[in-house]
């Protein structure tokens, strides 16, 4: 059976010489290695953090890269379940705090 979860998958892409000493530099000036930059990046749009949510929505217009339909398909059922979020307080912490409660009132579980 395989395991997912294991570190060291390599990421790689390429881009021109010219981008990748300004996202060095760049990176340098905000004191930040390439792979702590790549790994926030993608836990925040895993995450789905609003602002890069907002970005990769700009990216997507910029680039035709999905229809107006499908995007406003996308940003309705996000706005469920946020609105779903909100109603039923399930933050990240909310809902580890409820596994807990059940964990200690029903071991057995």
């Amino acid at each position: 059976m395989v395991k997912y979860g294991k570190s060291g998958k390599k990421i790689v892409f390429y881009d021109s010489d010219k981008r990748h000493a300004d996202l060095k530099i760049r990176l340098q000036y905000d004191g930040l290695t390439q792979s702590a930059f790549f790994r926030g990046m993608i836990s925040g749009y895993l995450k789905q953090d609003e602002d890069l949510v907002n970005f990769i929505n700009k990216l997507k217009d910029e680039n035709n890269s999905q229809s107006t339909s499908k995007r406003n398909k996308i940003k309705k059922m996000s706005k469920a379940r946020q609105e779903t979020i909100d109603k039923f307080a399930l933050k990240g912490e909310e809902i580890e705090s409820i596994f807990d409660i059940l964990e200690e009132e029903c071991p057995d579980l």
